[in-house]
């Protein structure tokens, strides 16, 4: 069953022994409050969730802070939120908020079912080290753009 959420469809669907939540559209200020209610009902049922962002084609920087509040919901319950799939544009958000370090990213929601129990990060998306370069320091400002 699909879910609007303002602006993004959310559905739940199970794979092995994991809840995946999976978005699509755009996830922004409006969209941001009914995930992370949404993920913290799903969360309270089973604490392994998956968030399957193939679909996500935008998210600003609520969206971030949605999937926070829902991996601190599964953690409480002894779990964890796991990510699978996400584009290039959602991958740079959690990148310059550098909450790619504090999720496990994984290429596929296959691949984060099967990494439960794995280091986190076992499987991060190809596209991470071009998000990379493409957001790295790049040094001082000259002082007359300050």
């Amino acid at each position: 069953m699909v879910v609007p959420v303002c602006g993004v469809d959310l559905s739940t669907r199970e794979s092995d022994g994991h809840d995946v939540v999976v978005l699509r559209g755009e996830l922004d200020m409006t969209a941001a409050a009914g995930l992370a209610a949404s993920l913290t009902a799903v969360a309270a049922g089973e604490p392994r969730v998956i968030v399957d962002l193939a679909g996500l084609q935008f998210i600003d920087a609520s969206g971030p802070a949605a999937l926070v509040r829902g991996r601190n919901e599964a953690r409480s319950a002894g779990g964890e939120l796991l990510l699978a799939a996400p584009r290039h544009q959602v991958l740079r958000v959690l990148t310059l908020t550098r909450l790619i370090d504090v999720f496990p990213v994984h290429a596929s929601v296959d691949a984060a079912a099967g990494s439960t129990g794995r280091i986190p990060h076992a499987a991060v998306p190809a596209a991470r080290p071009t998000v990379l370069a493409a957001v790295r320091d790049p040094g001082p400002v000259p002082r007359a753009a300050r």
